[in-house]
């Protein structure tokens, strides 16, 4: 890491509730007055998880008993360039069950839902720690619906049941009518399982599709991302993106994309002839981008702890994720 860059650790704590952790920052600090997630600078010789316990620590006298990578972020402001190391911490010890979460520097503390983060100021760096902490580690794309939608709505459902929370709807073959017809049903289905629904390959202009079928999101392909100056839709909608190398990433990172699916990263039947991008270039292009990222191409429900370990939010997949399954239903 290059000198000028501050690694600084990073903790998203959970508590039973589903809560979040945001301490506020010191006026007289640097974006002072701002909520943060607690944290500090990596001593030097000292690596990020031990970094993570001495500062949990130090501030609220916890230890971290189950935590896991959730995304690093290197972001440029004017007076400094930072890396944020973010780690999930599920549970924690060194408090009394009856006992609240006191700052040990005097910072006040709030506990809140990840849904509402986007409403809180919090540094710049950190919206994309939002979004990650909104999105599931799953990502469903679908398989063509072919000619019977009964099966197809059937096997989503399957995959709703399963525990998948966030699907993008692919269907190529369908003219604009035939897609919003579709995409309304699946949305239909997505609200009873409280999952989002991003929608792609739709002929209106972007911003007037999720109008039209009630969407939360798009998912840009690579050829219509790389075709687009600005940000196509507002900032409360949510926008996905197909990315395979750093061109595209960059172009993803300019245009303010929410998070992204990187592959293939291994091999796939359906593309044999495709280079896999393998673990080393995916982590390295992860770290680039300034969202989110999952991976796509040859992975299934078991790989998620090595994305993961790898730097990205989650797997994205098609077959994996689709119908019934035997696995038990996901976790975050």
């Amino acid at each position: 890491m290059s000198a000028d860059v501050i690694h600084v650790v990073v903790a998203a704590i959970f508590n039973s509730q589903g809560q979040v952790l945001l301490a506020r920052r010191p006026d007289h600090v640097h974006q002072g007055g701002l909520w943060e997630f607690p944290g500090g600078k990596v001593e030097p010789g000292e690596r990020a998880h031990e970094a993570l316990a001495r500062e949990l620590d130090e501030e609220l006298g916890i230890t971290p008993e189950r935590q896991r990578p959730l995304i690093r972020i290197r972001h440029d402001y004017a007076d400094k360039s930072v890396l944020l190391d973010v780690w999930r911490v599920d549970a924690f010890s060194g408090l009394n069950a009856a006992d609240p979460l006191i700052g040990r520097e005097g910072q006040p503390l709030q506990w809140l839902m990840p849904a509402v983060l986007s409403d809180v100021n919090l540094p710049a760096a950190n919206r994309a720690i939002v979004d990650s902490l909104r999105l599931p580690s799953r990502y469903l794309m679908t398989p063509e619906p072919g000619d019977d939608n009964g099966c197809f709505l059937q096997q989503l459902t399957q995959s709703l049941e399963q525990g998948v929370r966030l699907v993008r709807l692919r269907a190529w073959g369908l003219d604009g009518q035939g897609y919003r017809g579709l995409a309304q049903q699946v949305l239909s289905l997505c609200r009873d399982y409280q999952a989002r629904l991003l929608i792609s390959g739709v002929t209106e202009t972007l911003a007037d599709s999720v109008v039209a079928t009630g969407a939360d999101g798009v998912h840009l392909s690579s050829r219509q991302l790389m075709g687009l100056s600005q940000r196509p839709v507002a900032k409360d909608v949510w926008l996905a993106a197909s990315c395979h190398d750093a061109r595209e990433v960059r172009q993803a990172c300019v245009l303010g994309v929410d998070f992204i699916t990187l592959s293939p990263v291994l091999a796939t039947a359906s593309h044999p002839q495709t280079q896999p991008l393998g673990w080393e270039q995916f982590r390295m292009l992860a770290e680039q981008a300034v969202m989110p990222v999952y991976a796509l191409g040859g992975l299934a429900d078991e790989n998620v702890v090595q994305v993961w370990q790898q730097g990205g939010q989650g797997v994205a997949a098609i077959s994996s994720l689709w119908g019934a399954r035997e696995t038990a239903a996901f976790h975050q």
